[in-house]
């Protein structure tokens, strides 16, 4: 029985020959029927350098098929592959580096020095960097052995990558994850979603990041599917693919990028059959939106570092917008609450991560036995259909009371001339904390405090009312997508002093 996800690639890249994996503008760049000689020839390059099953290697480099294959040969050497966000400052970086204790460290070229730096600084001066630009350049492929390594057998507890949390409190975290975790999900995603070899996925996602690297890339591999690879996103660019492809998987950024493009019409998506939307709530306008303008619903989907994807709207059926769907197959859910009551969700199934990589302590925190508790909020409804609520950690408590910063996110959402908005709670003298909304407009409408307030009166209860409204251009985003609440709560911290 196969126990690794490169196993299971390679099983079934092997008799596809010619056909396209990575395609790029008009040229395919990589065939299934070379997957088996180049990752077989980076796994030896990467063992020639010191790396044996069970290291770490540290990757931050920019997106390219060279960086594809660097991560599924680094698999089929048994390594633990720990991907890094580009843009990550040579600090960061230092204390990834050190947490990690990485055998190897992959860089671009023009950061070799400064990594070599940070790395010694961090106490791991014994990790060897190695570096890889965007068109294959670099030190690692310059000398690749001729002669494939052999694929390292791995279990399914085996630890196969390391993934940091994007650390929005405090030092980010790694999440270790293994083969059976990733195989797993990726063998669910595959029949959930109805992966098949005639689909072609559009690929405009980081591969630093569960949604780009395992969601994205593990479907189109375990279907021997094509992926159209984009460097970066050009909406005009992507619809034009439509015609030739058949999935999409974007945050939603990328769609409301979308719906600025006259070129979205149904004729233009007739082809597609599936369009994700995830890493972040999609506001429901804009769910309603791309449907009105390209025949699709788009299916929202839940996940996290910890665990890949946990829940997801169906394939067939209704998919709602600004809920999340139901728990994948092989994965349980519950809600620590009341029925039909908000409450924290905790999950138990083969996705669920091994625990963080050298922190006993916060993973005893996070566990409850075999249940690992999320940190989101969530309603289930009778036919189990979750709906997220807010994160714990952004719970309000004014004057005693419990305030769920979505529901008033939606209220205020729903006004006229509100792009979206940020609500959270901040110290107040009476109430222990005031509610904050941080509101983006639309160009031209003029939109106030005064008039959201008026908006909002009669709709919600008093006490969930913002006693703060500030009007701003854009909301502070990770780079996924998701909404900075650390920081607007440390701006807006003394709004309500004196």
């Amino acid at each position: 029985m196969t126990t690794s996800l490169i196993a299971a690639i390679l099983d079934i890249a092997a008799p596809l020959g010619r056909k396209p994996f990575l395609i790029e503008g008009e040229a395919s760049v990589l065939a299934y029927g070379d997957i088996e000689r180049e990752t077989g020839r980076l796994a030896a390059r990467l063992a020639a350098l010191g790396a044996a099953p069970g290291d770490r290697i540290a990757v931050q480099v920019d997106k390219s098929p060279s960086a594809v294959l660097l991560y599924l040969g680094a698999l089929r050497a048994g390594l633990v592959f720990v991907p890094l966000n580009t843009a990550y400052t040579a600090a960061e970086l230092g204390y990834f580096i050190g947490d990690a204790g990485p055998a190897l460290v992959v860089c671009r070229p023009g950061d070799a020095e400064v990594v070599q730096a940070e790395a010694t600084r961090a106490g791991a001066g014994g990790a060897k960097v190695v570096t890889l630009d965007a068109n294959g350049g670099g030190s690692l492929l310059a000398d690749l052995p001729e002669e494939p390594a052999p694929l390292v057998a791995r279990g399914a507890d085996d630890l196969a990558a390391i993934l940091y949390t994007s650390g929005t409190t405090g030092r980010s975290k790694g999440a270790m994850l293994s083969n059976g975790n990733l195989l797993s999900n990726a063998l669910a995603l595959k029949d959930l979603w109805r992966w098949r070899a005639e689909d072609v996925l559009i690929h405009i996602l980081p591969i630093y990041h569960v949604h780009g690297l395992f969601v994205a890339l593990h479907g189109a591999l375990l279907a021997g599917a094509s992926v159209r690879f984009y460097r970066g996103f050009e909406a005009p660019a992507v619809i034009a693919d439509f015609a030739r492809s058949s999935v999409l998987m974007g945050v939603p950024t990328h769609y409301a990028r979308l719906l600025r493009e006259e070129g979205l019409t149904p004729g233009a998506c007739a082809g597609m059959r599936l369009f994700v939307s995830g890493s972040a709530p999609l506001l429901a306008e804009a769910h309603r939106d791309f449907a009105a303008r390209s025949g699709h619903m788009i299916l929202e989907r839940y996940g996290m570092t910890e665990t890949g994807m946990i829940t997801s709207n169906p394939y067939d059926g209704a998919r709602i917008a600004g809920t999340v769907g139901y728990a994948l197959p092989g994965v349980v859910v519950r809600i620590d609450a009341a029925e039909g009551e908000p409450g924290v969700l905790g999950v138990r199934g083969p996705n669920v991560f091994k625990g963080y990589w050298r922190n006993p302590e916060k993973t005893a925190q996070e566990f409850r036995g075999h249940w690992f508790i999320t940190g989101d909020i969530a309603t289930q409804a009778d036919d189990g259909r979750i709906t997220l609520v807010g994160r714990a950690k952004d719970l309000i408590i004014a004057g005693g009371l419990n305030i769920y910063p979505k529901e008033i996110e939606e209220a205020v959402d729903a006004l006229p001339g509100v792009v979206e908005s940020a609500v959270f709670g901040v110290p107040h003298a009476d109430l222990g904390e005031g509610v904050v909304a941080v509101v983006v407009a639309l160009p031209g409408a003029g939109l106030t405090e005064a008039a959201v307030l008026a908006g909002l009166a009669g709709g919600l209860a008093r006490f969930k009312l913002p006693r703060r409204v500030i009007v701003v251009e854009a909301l502070p985003r990770n780079a996924m997508g998701k909404v900075q609440k650390a920081a607007l709560r440390a701006e807006y911290a003394a709004v309500f002093a004196g």
